[in-house]
């Protein structure tokens, strides 16, 4: 086990940084999520951190040890990093015992296909050992691969959307028996995902990127609380925003005063409402246009001089065409207009 830092990494492609001076920490025996979209660099760094590609600028250690700086980058068979891919990369010519054995080369075969079997039962395959990566799901494929990442006892681990291919029922389950084996092998774990559900469920800290820059790097609930920016709250769920002004501490919506601390009196600034944030009740100042089932929540669009917004209520609450809206500090948050 080993803490992986970057310190002002930068990577370019083409001459556009696809990482531009991020610096992050995935502390030791614990889960880090890298958050964001398509093209915000969360692959690019799990692929510096495997030494698959060098960087531009900035270092990346693997405990003590310097593993990539400009000029410099460890070979990645020396680096002991497991990695899982998105699709999850088995050999399609060995079956689960062998694919785990694969990177135990230098263990007696007995010792090996003991160590493979070991592994498999920990991940619930033992009994699927003989099988061909053709004959297994899709989870059972990312269980033979997990195992297999950890088998060889790497000082950290690197998954790069191990979910993305799984119907919400296998993603719920193989999620929680992933983060099982990886709290009892106590791995240090980067896990890349664009689900903000999955980041916030495993991460013990999580860290938002969005166009090959760090916005927040922070605990989950510190950062769905406390988001450092616009870009940073809506990674994490979906917001409402207004664009106004401060005035007597607060920034005034259609819906209501969105308190506005640190932020000086006149300066342009944005609101940002998460829609569990807003509570509806009986009463008048904003029309109920749409209700939609959200599972035990219901998805109501409400409109107010021309602004329309999303609030998340208690599914069948008994809503009229008009509503009293109010809303809750927690889950509101102002920005200084960019």
């Amino acid at each position: 086990m080993s803490i992986v830092t970057l310190s002002h990494v930068r990577r370019a492609y083409d001459g556009a940084w696809a990482l531009d001076n991020v610096s992050l920490t995935a502390p030791e025996a614990k889960v880090l999520a890298l958050l964001g979209p398509s093209g915000s660099g969360k692959s690019t760094i799990l692929r510096l951190i495997a030494g698959l590609e060098p960087v531009d600028g900035g270092a990346i250690r693997i405990g003590e040890e310097l593993v990539s700086a400009p000029g410099q980058t460890l070979a990645t068979e020396a680096r002991r990093v497991g990695m899982v891919f998105q699709d999850y990369s088995l050999f399609p010519h060995l079956n689960a015992g062998a694919n785990v054995a694969f990177g135990l080369d230098k263990l007696g075969r007995a010792e090996r296909d003991a160590l493979a079997l070991k592994w498999l039962d920990r991940v619930g395959l033992k009994h699927r050992a003989g099988a061909f990566p053709h004959e297994l799901s899709g989870g059972e494929q990312q269980r033979v691969a997990l195992a297999r990442a950890l088998a060889p006892q790497p000082r950290a681990v690197l998954l790069d959307e191990p979910f993305s291919g799984l119907d919400p029922v296998q993603r719920a389950e193989l999620r929680d028996a992933t983060l099982a084996t990886l709290a009892e092998a106590r791995t240090t774990t980067l896990f890349v995902t664009h689900d903000a559900e999955d980041a916030l469920q495993v991460a013990d800290r999580l860290a938002i990127l969005n166009a090959g820059r760090l916005l927040q790097e922070a605990a989950p609930r510190e950062a769905y609380d406390r988001p450092a920016s616009i870009d940073a709250a809506a990674a994490l769920g979906p917001i409402n925003v207004f664009d106004g002004r401060v005035e007597n501490g607060a920034i005034a919506t259609p819906f209501g005063a969105v308190h506005a601390n640190g932020l000086a009196a006149g300066v342009a600034a944005r609101a940002a409402v998460r829609a569990e944030a807003l509570r509806l009740a009986a009463g008048s100042g904003a029309r109920v246009i749409d209700v939609r089932p959200h599972g035990a929540h219901d998805l109501v669009r409400i409109e107010a001089e021309s602004v329309v917004w999303r609030a998340l209520v208690p599914a069948r609450a008994p809503l009229g065409e008009t509503v009293a809206v109010d809303i809750q500090p927690v889950g509101a948050f102002a920005f200084a207009a960019a």
